[in-house]
């Protein structure tokens, strides 16, 4: 049941809104969803993504109550990268956001200049989420060791930092130096996926954390540990960002509690998809979410009603 929307939107508390498509069959429509996007005032988009996908799969999803994902096999996943420069044009004041890459299955050469291709592209509107991954079949068929994902995932990451730089760096045999341009003209932020107790790590140690949709008192428990982590890395609080998808409806209440805690960046899974984190309907009964349209009408009701809270 969608709720009503509020008379005044809360005084004082800023949100900004991301739009999670995680997947989208119809990619010819992925454009003009940008663009209504953008026009109901969401402030960025975020993609998932799957470099190749197994016929057989093994491995449990951890996501969900049976373990199985909620997408078809058959799903395109367009690389985010190139999709986003193209989004870029197409919608300019919109952000992007990867949510998540999997940069663990790639080379950093290749990953750095992907994504610094495209913050160049947008104007530096990209952010760089990324994670270990959960599928170890797709590992194994691009022939990359599963294991040692997280290691090579936080290399690849420190090496990105400073092949964005746009200066030489030392690489390949000693004395040996290379450069990678275009740079970016600000630092790409890095906000890293999972609930994990290492993934947990590893975004304290970066620009910000991409959780799993919680409520809004599981969020005060996992912030708290967020906290810790940052300060016992001898990171700074301010200048770190959380995206929050919330496990319950977006009332005015949690709105608040979030603003005050410091969360600003609300994320909100496709509304037309079905998904294990589903807690309000935005669809009608034999609604067509193929249909472009369709995915525009559960936009608008998600905007009038979550959106119009705040200013």
């Amino acid at each position: 049941m969608m709720g009503q929307a509020p008379d005044e939107p809360l005084p004082g508390v800023r949100m900004k809104f991301w739009l999670s498509l995680v997947a989208v069959r119809e990619t010819e429509q992925l454009a003009h969803i940008a663009g209504r996007a953008e026009q109901l005032g969401f402030h960025g988009l975020m993609v998932g993504e799957h470099l190749v996908w197994p016929q057989n799969i093994r491995t449990r999803y951890p996501y969900s109550s049976d373990g199985r994902i909620f997408v078809p096999p058959d799903t395109p996943w367009p690389d985010p990268w190139v999709l986003f420069a193209h989004l870029g044009a197409v919608a300019p004041r919109l952000h992007f956001a990867s949510n998540i890459y999997l940069a663990a299955l790639r080379d950093p050469l290749t990953v750095a200049k992907s994504v610094a291709t495209a913050a160049v592209l947008t104007g530096d509107r990209v952010v760089c989420g990324v994670s270990a991954g959960w599928l170890a079949e797709e590992f194994e068929l691009a022939g990359v060791d599963f294991a040692t994902r997280g290691r090579r995932l936080d290399d690849t990451l420190s090496t990105l930092r400073r092949l964005w730089s746009g200066d030489f760096v030392p690489m390949g045999a000693a004395g040996s130096a290379g450069i990678m341009r275009p740079a970016p003209a600000r630092p790409v932020r890095i906000w890293c996926g999972g609930g994990a107790p290492a993934a947990m790590r590893r975004a304290a140690q970066h620009d910000g954390w991409l959780p799993l949709p919680m409520t809004v008192q599981q969020a005060h428990v996992a912030l708290g540990q967020m906290q810790a982590l940052r300060r016992a890395a001898g990171r700074s609080q301010n200048s770190f960002q959380v995206a929050l998808p919330l496990a319950e409806p977006v009332t005015r209440a949690a709105l608040a509690t979030l603003a005050e805690w410091g969360i600003d960046d609300l994320v909100v899974i496709a509304p037309w998809l079905p998904s294990p984190w589903d807690t309000q309907a935005w669809l009608d009964p034999g609604d067509d979410m193929s249909r472009l349209e369709v995915k525009y009408k559960a936009l608008q009701r998600y905007a009038e009603t979550a959106m119009s809270q705040v200013p």
